[in-house]
């Protein structure tokens, strides 16, 4: 080596040596080095090629829950994680489960019009031409049903769109109607519809929403053909998900009981069918009555009427009834240190049909994370505490598998699990978190330290570059969204009160139009979503250091200040939603009262005048005030600890105190009218389904205009945080003396 060299070579070793080493949360700084060391290793033992021989074999038949493809597909992954040296097992539940006797549909005036209510192949596809052992288009857990009336159509189907309907003198009373998917959860519409007393729903997806307007359909491109229909449950997940006969309760029993129908309340009250456009159109052709509203109108390429009719259909639905085998395969790594302490990582395995994207894009990057910690184990090291991954069956119904298994093993697991790790579909593009603030910073981190394949800075980099161009203020960290429910963390952080994120990556590659359809397959996958794998490659490296820093770290990487922050921000929210709703109930009880809104509206349309509301009186927020303060004294406190050389009887003290912090959160009785939710900040919403409620107890209390009740939430989501305000004191007492 020449002088110069030799000279630049000692410059760079000493300013590598000089050099910061990046914060790992908790973590001290010598076994963060070791942590950061694991993760190489790690990485080293990542195989891509893994993700796409398993993608295509688990993808190649249909594999519906209850069915001989879910079977197999649970025994090749149990078969894979006993090879790899974890104990495995597949526990089977026997939930409710229907599937389609008989569907017609067809409008009997006035045209004559059969829908075809059949997906066929596309060029290109072999795997589209396979409907032997599949599922047809319907959902899950519509009632069955003969009804013939008149068709509304009614938007997105949301109670907003029965108020305007209300207004244009329009009753869907004792009629079917017709909803457009997107806006909310597709559970929500025929909910509503009953609701307001219609008889039938039907739900089609609109090309402006997902097919041509969007882009070129599939196979040209990614978005939903004409022909293609979302597969889905309609269960009212919102008050419960998991087998509607077995609502805090595992079901393991075999035999149908006789009553089932009337014990399972989640049910829908009226049937319901997803249909395509080309399906629908015929329909929406034939409407008469108003002309919809303009963002009512779709891409269709008709004028969009509300009816009702003179457009009248017929909606048979006939279901197969019956308890369906679920398979959960759930393998272990038992902990070195502290076995007693449990993390938790899972993804679903069932599909409605393929499921290439959803879910199995994030079931074999969770495979190949496992693979890849189990060479790690080979080498001698093992995690400090017990890792437990999970392929839940059953997803795609009702969160089957997932709900039924924690709903089982819930005693031990509230003694047990830290954290649960979920993943679904991942795809291209940008890294998405969504989970308990307390898990922020080590969620932030994580996405630091993975590269995004493309651009190839950090995940962490280009997620907040993206939420800068769409004019999100900055933050130091990956702020990460609360959860609502959608996939498998519903039963661990909402109804077990166990902090759970949930991971992956997408925005890029376009999965859309092949939901829940006969086109999730491998080829879709391959064509438009993550062409090269690298991107279900960048989920196992997330995926695996998250599960790796929570099974390693010294004390569980719970930030309490996280949480007190944007707990405290959602508290301003409430707040303020109370005191917009006087300002906006004042006003449009004086328009209403001045005869205003009546003189503004069209003389030759037909415009009912809403009836003015009730005010709305000022509420007493001091008890969740009270608490916030509280909460701030312990979090500053606490913080303002050096954790980083805690003896271990401490850092285990502490990690048990952590692990409380979530689970005082929940409230036995649970939330108003679904107690099965028992969470007190993040829970779904009674009318989005999916979509995140926070403070949900009184927020939906106010958005239902629940006066009393909403003074009663605000106490009682005061003493959840009193409560966690406590744990937090009692973490300062335990790491001080």
């Amino acid at each position: 080596m020449t002088r110069p060299l030799a000279l630049l070579a000692s410059t760079l070793l000493l300013l590598s040596a000089q050099s910061p080493q990046l914060p790992l949360a908790g973590f001290s700084p010598d076994t963060a080095r070791r942590q950061f060391a694991l993760e190489k290793d790690f990485d080293a033992k990542l195989q891509r090629q893994n993700l796409q021989q398993w993608l295509k074999h688990l993808s190649a038949k249909p594999h519906h829950v209850g069915s001989p493809g879910s079977r197999a597909v649970a025994e090749f992954i149990a078969a894979q994680f006993k090879s790899w040296g974890y104990e495995t097992e597949i526990e089977t539940f026997y939930p409710l489960f229907p599937t389609p006797k008989s569907r017609l549909l067809e409008m009997t005036g006035p045209d004559k019009f059969t829908a075809r209510l059949a997906e066929p192949p596309v060029e290109g596809d072999e795997s589209s031409a396979m409907t032997q052992g599949g599922l047809p288009v319907y959902h899950a857990y519509s009632i069955d049903g003969d009804v013939t009336a008149p068709l509304v159509y009614v938007n997105y189907g949301l109670p907003a769109d029965y108020d305007k309907l209300a207004q244009m003198g329009i009753d869907v009373k004792g009629k079917i109607v017709i909803a457009r998917y997107g806006a909310s959860w597709r559970g929500i519409k025929p909910k509503v519809a009953a609701e307001h007393g219609a008889i039938g729903c039907l739900i089609y997806s609109d090309p402006r929403d997902d097919g041509y307007f969007m882009g070129d359909v599939y196979p040209k491109g990614p978005w939903r053909p004409k022909d293609g229909a979302q597969r889905g449950s309609v269960m009212d997940m919102p008050t419960y998900p998991g087998d509607p006969l077995t609502p805090g309760a595992g079901a393991k029993s075999q035999t149908l009981r006789p009553d089932f129908k009337t014990a399972a309340t989640t049910l829908t009250k009226i049937p319901v069918l997803p249909i395509s456009y080309a399906d629908a159109e015929p329909l929406l052709r034939a409407l008469a009555g108003p002309v919809a509203p303009p963002e009512w109108r779709g891409a269709l390429p008709l004028t969009y009427h509300t009816g009702p009719g003179p457009a009248t259909v017929h909606l048979k639905l006939e279901f197969n009834w019956q308890l369906a085998p679920t398979h959960n395969v759930i393998a272990r790594m038992k902990g070195s240190e502290r076995p007693d302490e449990w993390i938790l990582r899972g993804n679903h395995h069932d599909a409605w049909v393929f499921g290439a994207s959803d879910p199995l894009t994030g079931m074999v990057a969770v495979m190949e994370e496992a693979r890849a910690i189990s060479e790690l184990a080979k080498t001698g090291w093992r995690p400090k505490r017990t890792l437990i991954f999970c392929a839940w069956d059953g997803e795609e119904p009702a969160l089957l598998g997932s709900t039924e298994w924690a709903e089982f093993h819930a005693a031990e697991l509230k003694e047990h699990a830290a954290v649960y790790v979920n993943s679904d579909g991942t795809s291209r593009g940008f890294v998405h978190i969504g989970g308990s603030h307390t898990l922020e910073t080590l969620a932030s981190q994580a996405a630091r330290d993975v590269t995004d394949p493309q651009t190839k800075v950090t995940a962490l980099a280009r997620a907040k570059a993206r939420l800068s161009v769409l004019g999100e203020p900055a933050t130091p960290e990956l702020t990460i969204s609360p959860l609502g429910s959608g996939s498998d963390y519903t039963a661990f952080v909402d109804h077990l009160g166990i902090a759970s994120l949930n991971i992956g990556f997408g925005g890029e590659g376009s999965g859309a139009g092949s939901y829940h359809s006969n086109y999730d397959t491998y080829d879709h996958v391959v064509k438009f979503e993550d062409p090269d794998f690298l991107y279900t490659l960048a989920t196992v490296q997330l995926g695996g250091r998250l599960t790796l820093r929570l099974a390693n770290a010294d004390v569980l990487p719970l930030r309490v200040d996280n949480f007190a922050r944007t707990v405290t921000k959602y508290a301003a929210e409430v707040k303020k939603l109370a005191g917009d709703l006087r300002t906006q109930t004042a006003a449009r009880n004086a328009l209403i009262q001045s005869g205003a809104m009546q003189l503004a509206a069209d003389p030759r349309q037909t415009f009912i005048q809403p009836k003015p509301q009730e005010p709305v009186p000022f509420l007493n927020f001091a008890p969740l005030e009270n608490a916030l303060t509280r909460l701030d004294a312990a979090t500053r406190a606490f913080t303002a600890l050096d954790l980083s050389q805690l003896p271990p009887e401490k850092a285990k003290a502490l990690d048990a105190i952590l692990m409380r912090t979530e689970r005082v959160l929940t409230r036995p009785e649970g939330l108003p009218r679904r107690p099965w939710f028992r969470h007190m900040i993040y829970a779904p919403g009674f009318y989005t389904g999916y979509g995140v409620k926070t403070l949900p107890g009184i927020r939906e209390a106010l958005e239902q205009r629940f006066w009393q009740e909403a003074g009663e939430q605000i106490g009682y989501t005061a003493n959840a945080l009193e409560a966690f305000a406590a744990e937090v004191e009692r973490a300062a007492k335990v790491t001080s003396n």
